[in-house]
């Protein structure tokens, strides 16, 4: 089985200047875990999961200590309201993950499977000659196993 026989396609995207506010919109609208991020080409140019909109600990330089950042800053008890409140006007590109894990469509689905386990990724863009052709997450992988899916 190929990846293009599990992928999600079309798939939903936004923009490297679209906000976090509307990226955060359209994850809760469409109820998805993650946005691939294209350019006017629809080449993939990075991914937003839902892991950016939370705080990820981070050394202090020239430090041994670690704190936590959210949206590229120092997170604190007394900042956090502000930082998600300053987030609604930071720009995908800011945020994006710029190297996400991508797959071909013509690739095997074992390769595929390899590569999430390699790379802890639960959501995977599928690529067509650089450009977004689909997605595949961990919820797509039950296609493996249901032959025929009727509502």
């Amino acid at each position: 089985m190929l990846v293009k026989d599990i992928m999600v396609s079309p798939v939903i995207s936004v923009s490297e200047d679209t906000t976090l506010i509307e990226v955060a919109k359209i994850m809760i609208k469409k109820r998805i875990g993650c946005i691939p991020v294209v350019n006017q080409k629809s080449e993939l140019v990075g991914i937003i999961t839902e892991n950016e909109f939370t705080s990820h600990e981070h050394k202090f330089p020239f430090s041994r200590y670690y704190a936590p950042k959210l949206f590229g800053k120092w997170l604190t008890k007394e900042n956090i309201d502000e930082m998600y409140i300053e987030a609604r006007n930071i720009y995908a590109k800011d945020v994006m993950n710029n190297n996400p894990v991508t797959a071909e469509m013509d690739e095997p689905v074992f390769d595929l499977l390899n590569k999430m386990m390699d790379q802890s990724v639960d959501r995977v863009p599928v690529l067509n000659k650089n450009r977004l052709a689909g997605i595949v997450t961990r919820h797509d992988l039950l296609k493996l196993i249901v032959d025929d899916i009727k509502d």
